[in-house]
């Protein structure tokens, strides 16, 4: 019995932790000393918890066009900051200021993201530590 009960408890404690796996800490994966500002064409919107991605397509200095990660608040922390899902669509073009990804990879964190109709959606995760984050409950879409 005893080891049954060890078993479960165990087991609930996996599973509760698995979301904590899945978030992530700003200075885990992004230099706040890299910042970036991005303007591409929407190829790909992923709008999933507890990170929303969207993928652009941005053309550099030399002509050749680079597929770009930017990860985002979580979809209902993004709603509440105005910004819809029907608000982008393949194809439109979006600017995006935010840091690199500290292994180089293409990916950055959207801190601000300038909509196609000219509206700014401060895009980090609140509560992630990141550049801004203690303002982020105070910011409002202009």
């Amino acid at each position: 019995m005893r080891t049954k009960l060890t078993l479960c408890f165990a087991g609930a404690v996996f599973v509760t932790a698995l979301p904590l796996w899945a978030h992530h800490s700003f200075a885990a994966e992004f230099d706040g000393h890299k910042v970036v500002r991005l303007k591409g064409t929407i190829t790909k919107v992923e709008w999933t918890n507890p990170h929303s991605y969207f993928y652009l397509d941005v053309t550099d200095d030399k002509g050749n066009v680079v597929n770009w990660a930017c990860e985002g608040g979580g979809p209902g922390a993004l709603s509440r900051r105005g910004w819809k899902k029907g608000d982008v669509k393949l194809g439109d073009t979006l600017v995006v200021d935010g840091y690199l990804a500290k292994d180089g990879s293409h990916v950055i964190d959207a801190r601000r993201v300038t909509l196609p109709d000219g509206r700014s959606v401060y895009g980090g995760s609140q509560g992630d530590g990141g550049p801004g984050d203690t303002a982020a409950s105070a910011q409002q879409p202009k």
